[in-house]
């Protein structure tokens, strides 16, 4: 279940979750909402229970709202995997975790470094100031730029609402108001074309540099015209892999609690933390790669 079916991105997770069920021999159903709503999130798991699936892979909407739904599906004894975004912990088996919070703020904060030689100013535009994940992971920027890259000074922190549009008027702004700004990094998808655009109808595409967090195909244009210099995420296709083989393994008792490490067909091993299977160190999408991803 992904938390949209709509939304490329989960589709693109499905390209991947589809070619491990094929290898694997197993029926993999793919249904969610529409469009993100935990309410038909939480109806769909009931019709699954009520199916009597083997296995539920979810990237949950709400954690806590989710949690009581996929507790049941435990008690009727499916087995409860999460991937993208966690439940509670009670009430699944392990999480494919796609990145870490460490991993995702330390590949920013090196990528800033490395292409601003280490030195000068940069701004962060981020999805709202209140969102979790947005403030763990700037947590973990400005731990990484205090202790390696001290000459990098971050000028401003603006929310755009995870609309392009703002973002784009936040870069804008940033644009006029920091004469000395070098790069900035957009940490949520909306953000990156909208800096992008900002950037080039300000005339400054190669002197601020951007980087961000965001899909290929949303950024493209803006990386072939090198206007955006890195979009990080990780490959989608891996990770819907990567969760229906874990969770195939987990309903036929291959993969159990306590276990350190995964093997996942033509992928191999990965490692598991605690009930989290990882799938790895964020991917960087250049002009030298991008052109082979389509989602």
């Amino acid at each position: 279940m992904p938390k949209s079916k709509g939304n490329a991105y989960f589709l693109s997770c499905k390209q991947g979750a589809d070619a491990a069920a094929k290898e694997l021999g197993i029926e993999m159903i793919f249904d969610g909402p529409t469009d993100p709503d935990p309410a038909k999130q939480n109806e769909i798991i009931e019709q699954w229970i009520n199916l009597g699936v083997d296995a539920i892979a979810v990237a949950c909407e709400n954690r806590d709202g989710i949690s009581t739904a996929l507790r049941k599906a435990r008690a009727k004894g499916i087995k409860v995997i999460t991937y993208d975004a966690d439940a509670q912990p009670d009430a699944r088996e392990f999480f494919v975790n796609q990145a870490t919070v460490e991993g995702i703020g330390n590949a920013l904060t090196d990528e800033a470094a490395r292409l601003l030689g280490g030195t000068g100013d940069y701004a962060i535009i981020t999805a709202s100031l209140t969102a979790g994940n947005m403030i763990a992971w700037q947590q973990v920027i400005e731990k990484r730029n205090a202790e390696k890259f001290p000459n990098l000074k971050r000028v401003a922190l603006r929310p755009c609402d995870d609309l392009k549009d703002k973002a784009q008027s936040e870069a804008t702004a940033l644009l006029s108001a920091n004469p000395n700004l070098k790069l900035i990094m957009a940490i949520c998808s909306p953000a990156v074309p909208g800096a992008a655009e900002a950037i080039k109808q300000a005339g400054k595409a190669g002197q601020v540099k951007l980087i961000g967090l965001g899909l290929p195909n949303e950024n493209k244009r803006y990386v072939k015209d090198g206007v955006t210099d890195t979009v990080i995420l990780w490959k989608t296709l891996d990770l819907g892999y990567l969760t229906i083989h874990a969770a195939t393994a987990l309903a036929k008792g291959e993969l159990k609690a306590g276990a350190t490490s995964f093997k996942a067909g033509k992928l191999g091993e990965f490692k598991i933390a605690g009930d989290n299977i990882l799938l790895g160190e964020p991917f960087k999408f250049t002009k030298e790669n991008i052109e082979q991803f389509d989602f």
